[in-house]
């Protein structure tokens, strides 16, 4: 019987995945554990398990392998699980071959400018003192969901904004390029300016989200205001920091 005929045992897909990134500007192992577990102690619910992505672009030069292996270790020992490294240099590939891990790239665009194999980025450039960092904001028209999110389902408008219409649910994740307009409860996570638009803002009726995030800053549930839950309110970005305030 030919192979193509025979039922696949496994369909492979490949989509958008809520994935951390740790930006590691200090190559200090028990200072980025502590670090960590402090952060999956304050909130749980987000942290617990997750899957983050180990990004050494801020170093001047990539660590040794076994350094690496003790950061992966006491991370997993504060509670999440490192499943790859962020693109880079060859030395970064080298590392990942040793440590067999994946290399992703999505996270280089909004870290570092497009360079050409001659010319490549300088590794220790301030991000926030250079235009060529910013992401182009989103241009095309809203994309609009009329449907409610829900717990494990992800809506992620390319390019453009993200307009709901209908309720996203706890456990469910909404991003978009441009801003996010919930007219309608939001439980789950909103992360607007996903490729860096740092001007992108969420707005929605009723706030209740489990997490907001703009240009990869981000607040969790237990750094949020109490008497702002249920109310509608606006979220942006100020200095590095997200802001939340009700809307008149």
């Amino acid at each position: 019987m030919a192979v193509d005929s025979l039922e696949q045992a496994g369909e492979l897909k490949f989509g958008q995945v809520g994935i951390a990134n740790l930006r590691i500007r200090a190559f200090n192992v028990p200072a980025l554990i502590d670090e960590m577990r402090d952060r999956v102690q304050r909130a749980p619910k987000m942290f617990e398990r997750a899957a983050i992505v180990l990004d050494f672009g801020g170093l001047s030069t990539c660590p040794d392998p076994d350094d690496v292996r003790h950061l992966i270790s006491g991370l997993r020992s504060a509670g999440v699980l490192p499943v790859a490294l962020a693109y880079g240099t060859d030395a970064v590939e080298a590392l990942a071959g040793a440590l067999e891990l994946p290399v992703l790239a999505k996270f280089r665009a909004q870290y570092e400018p497009a360079t050409t194999p001659a010319e490549p980025a300088p590794r220790n450039a301030p991000a926030a003192k250079s235009e060529a960092h910013a992401a182009a904001p989103a241009t095309a028209l809203g994309l609009i969901h009329k449907q409610p999110v829900r717990s494990g389902q992800q809506v992620y408008a390319q390019g453009r904004d993200l307009v709901l219409t209908a309720a996203v649910g706890a456990g469910a994740e909404v991003i978009a390029d441009g801003s996010i307009h919930v007219y309608a409860p939001l439980r789950g996570r909103a992360l607007a300016g996903a490729q860096g638009d740092a001007n992108a803002r969420i707005f929605c009726r009723e706030f209740r989200a489990e997490l907001v995030a703009i240009a990869g800053h981000y607040r969790v549930i237990e750094e949020m205001p109490p008497e702002l839950s249920g109310k509608p309110v606006q979220v942006w970005l100020d200095d590095g920091r997200i802001q939340i305030a009700e809307l008149a």
